[in-house]
């Protein structure tokens, strides 16, 4: 299990190695990144402004409330608020950004494929399919993100046990996307796809925490884009070619 995970923290590694190898394909598919992420922190910077707004409106029947206790309510619940924001956030950045980008992670997953001896791989469905491939993906994160904000409603644990969810389940959502494009290109139906996520879960799960986790570091949501493609795409190929575990 643990050697699984790391292999699949591994992975990410690797694709951040293939900016030596490729380093101008890996440079385009740094500016659709930071159209979403522009994109995605105004309007995330707009809902902090407006939440203890939102949240004071939300909760009338705190009013008459002693102070402390309106306080700690109205506090716990716009952290829980926005924390489930980041969640969507997180899967809406990835959605939005292979959309925007289809031409150019098409071109890296593409690269990683030569590299590794298969030769180009076909055509991942092009623009439309990106565009279904993002609003299933934003879909999952609506999902998430609902469940999230319900779970960190639990007095005590909630808040923490929602974000640890959240986090380990938006990294699931990542993996599952990214590798889609490789597993698409190389002709797998969906059916097939899931039997070799599931396969390979714990190394699935570590290459989207590792991926994850560079998304919280200021910026890092940019910058992981290509090595996360490319990543992504090695990983795909792993699990087509490893034994059922």
């Amino acid at each position: 299990m643990l050697r699984e995970f790391a292999t699949g923290v591994r992975t990410l590694g690797r694709g951040f190695a293939f900016w030596r190898t490729r380093p101008g394909v890996m440079w385009a598919g740094l500016v659709p990144a930071a159209i979403a992420f522009v994109l995605l922190a105004g309007a995330l910077v707009a809902l902090g402004l407006s939440l203890p707004g939102l949240v004071e409106w939300a909760t009338p029947f705190a009013d008459g409330w002693d102070e402390a206790w309106r306080e700690a309510l109205r506090v716990a619940l716009a952290v829980v608020v926005f924390a489930a924001a980041l969640v969507l956030a997180a899967v809406t950045f990835t959605a939005l950004t292979l959309a925007i980008g289809e031409p150019f992670y098409e071109r890296i997953s593409r690269a990683v494929d030569a590299q590794l001896g298969s030769g180009a791989a076909e055509s991942g469905g092009g623009f439309w399919r990106g565009i279904i491939d993002a609003l299933q993906l934003l879909a999952l994160g609506i999902l998430t993100a609902i469940a999230m904000f319900l779970i960190g409603l639990i007095p005590v644990v909630g808040s923490t046990v929602a974000a640890v969810l959240g986090f380990l389940l938006t990294a699931r959502l990542l993996a599952r996307e990214l590798t889609s494009r490789a597993f698409e290109a190389h002709g797998l139906p969906l059916a097939a796809r899931r039997q070799l996520l599931s396969s390979r879960r714990w190394r699935v799960l570590g290459f989207g925490v590792a991926t994850q986790a560079c998304f919280l570091v200021p910026l890092g949501a940019i910058a992981v884009m290509p090595a996360a493609v490319a990543g992504a795409t090695m990983l795909a190929r792993e699990l087509e070619q490893s034994p059922r575990a």
